[in-house]
């Protein structure tokens, strides 16, 4: 007999948690037999990158705040659980979910496990299979302490099998971030093409923030050259994550014209509004290759691989490398085209939160290995 949770704790740190957080945690709120309770870690220490999320997802005010800022991985890991800890043996939570691939993720599900508490991993899975990256090593420990795996797609569901995963673990509900984006598209239908105007004609967006992009002066110096040539040609609109911004200070870097404008983080909403009506997005998030494939917009991400394999396979999504000859070739030819319509990929289609809700409140089973009714 499956469990069933009436006491839920979510916890989160960075700013693509809070869109993974937001549609699951409007379904509990409708749910009366349902205690959730929000822990937000301070991840995300900078106002730009988590207040103005929280504020435009609509997400209820964390019960609390660890307040724990900015620090080495071990450094943040370690002052997470020791944060975190106290919260859990006060609230005593049913499950403790944990979502994406974050220094929050995997700290906040080794202390649940610790403590014997049940954990729910929202987005599991995904695989790289690049240990130079710190979000994989978090993805795989994560997985492991988890009682509850919430895949996006069947991929990761293979993934999981293959390292021993227990099938009856293993839940394919969909991806959650395209709740999100289908919630806002719904709600404010006005987004689609509002910044495109703002922005005066055809434009790339640019988002960079992985270490391997941002940390080594030369490759930083070659992709914002690169950027710079494409400028030239078409609009660049780089909203700039803080992280970036440092290094890019320390470089002394401007851009050589009008037309390549770095600009400060932006809401969800007006950040998805400038994507909708761009010709083309580059960046090194996860989230961005999920969101442009579903709507169907040009995407490189600059990087050597993808836990996200079926955005490259299914969407619109092709890797590129950080030199700036590779980035302007590939921009280059995939500029405006867009795919009409967008792909359907499987179970992106807004209702992973409640699929979520159902195996944590009433014991439902969604078997990636089943096809679909």
């Amino acid at each position: 007999m499956p469990q069933r949770a009436a006491t839920i704790m979510s916890v989160v740190g960075a700013r693509p948690n809070f869109m993974k957080l937001a549609p699951l945690a409007h379904v509990l709120t409708r749910r009366r037999d349902v205690q959730h309770i929000v822990v937000h870690t301070g991840q995300h220490y900078d106002a730009e990158m988590s207040e103005v999320f929280l504020t435009g997802l609509d997400i209820p005010h964390p019960d609390y705040n660890l307040l724990v800022g900015s620090a080495s991985h071990a450094q943040q890991t370690a002052m997470i659980m020791q944060r975190f800890e106290p919260v859990c043996l006060e609230r005593r939570p049913d499950v403790v979910l944990v979502y994406g691939d974050v220094n929050s993720t995997v700290a906040a599900a080794l202390v649940a496990a610790k403590l014997g508490i049940r954990v729910g991993h929202v987005e599991a899975g995904l695989r790289s299979r690049d240990w130079s990256m710190p979000e994989e090593v978090n993805r795989v420990v994560t997985d492991r302490l988890s009682d509850l795996l919430f895949i996006p797609s069947r991929d990761a569901g293979d993934n999981l099998r293959a390292e021993g995963t227990p099938a009856e673990r293993i839940h394919f509900v969909g991806n959650i971030m395209i709740d999100s984006l289908a919630a806002i598209l719904a709600q404010q239908p006005q987004l689609n093409g509002k910044a495109g105007e703002r922005a005066g004609g055809p434009y790339v967006v640019v988002t960079l923030h992985r270490p391997s992009n941002v940390d080594d002066p030369a490759t930083l110096q070659g992709l914002l050259e690169g950027l710079a040539d494409l400028a030239e040609e078409r609009r660049v609109v780089f909203p700039v994550h803080p992280r970036t911004r440092a290094r890019i200070e320390a470089l002394h870097w401007q851009p050589r014209t009008e037309q390549f404008a770095l600009i400060d983080p932006l809401s969800y909403a007006d950040m998805l509004s400038l994507v909708i009506a761009s010709d083309l997005v580059i960046t090194d998030s996860g989230g961005l290759q999920e969101e442009t494939s579903f709507l169907g917009i040009p995407c490189l991400t600059v990087r050597p691989n993808t836990e996200r394999p079926i955005t490259c396979v299914e969407g619109t999504n092709r890797l590129v490398g950080p030199g700036a000859d590779a980035l302007r070739q590939a921009a280059r030819e995939v500029w405006g085209r867009r795919r009409t319509p967008p792909a359907r990929i499987e179970r992106w289609d807004g209702k992973a939160a409640e699929r979520i809700a159902a195996v944590l409140c009433d014991g439902a089973r969604f078997d990636p290995t089943e096809p679909l009714q």
